[in-house]
């Protein structure tokens, strides 16, 4: 079967039960629509469109970058916000923030990866997005004693067909 001409495609690592149905229903309740699309994740590639023909060698370089990086942790710890720049408001990164970072950094390398960003990487997750300011208030409020740590053991290759949730097509053992 071949690939299409353009897919969207995105990188993440999901947040393991019991803390990611828990963020992902948090959102769902400040009256986001993303979160009925998008399970809670902290995000290595934003939305980007790449040519369907191009995805095994993304897949490769996918391969060799989980490969480089050994397993660590992610502490998640409190919330945050973009706002007033972004109507955003997330659970922050208390560990794993350079790990992350680097991860993302190393993803976007691939000559097959070309995204235009807005903002410079912070990695997060996100809670609540382009809803009421009573509702990103009170998700920060709500939120700002949470706290969950777990091991990172592979990141997911995520791909997107313009409508519904976004599929999970691979994951990425990291360490190996």
């Amino acid at each position: 079967m071949s690939e299409p001409a353009r897919t969207r495609i995105g990188v993440a690592i999901d947040i393991p039960e019991p803390w990611g149905s828990l963020l992902t229903r948090r959102r769902a309740e400040a009256g986001d629509p993303q979160a009925a699309y998008t399970p809670a994740h902290v995000t290595l590639l934003g939305p980007t469109e790449v040519d369907g023909d191009a995805l095994p060698a993304v897949e490769k370089h996918l391969e060799a970058i989980a490969a480089a990086q050994p397993p660590f942790t992610i502490h998640l710890r409190g919330t945050g916000t973009f706002r007033p720049i972004t109507e955003v408001v997330f659970v922050t990164l208390a560990k794993g923030i350079s790990e992350c970072e680097l991860l993302a950094e190393a993803i976007t390398r691939s000559q097959d990866v070309r995204r235009d960003t807005r903002f410079p990487y912070h990695p997060h997750v996100t809670v609540a997005q382009d809803v009421s300011p009573e509702a990103l208030d009170a998700v920060f409020e709500e939120l700002a004693d949470f706290s969950a740590s777990f091991a990172v053991a592979s990141f997911t290759l995520f791909s997107h067909g313009g409508e519904g949730p976004w599929r999970p097509r691979r994951d990425f053992p990291l360490g190996r």
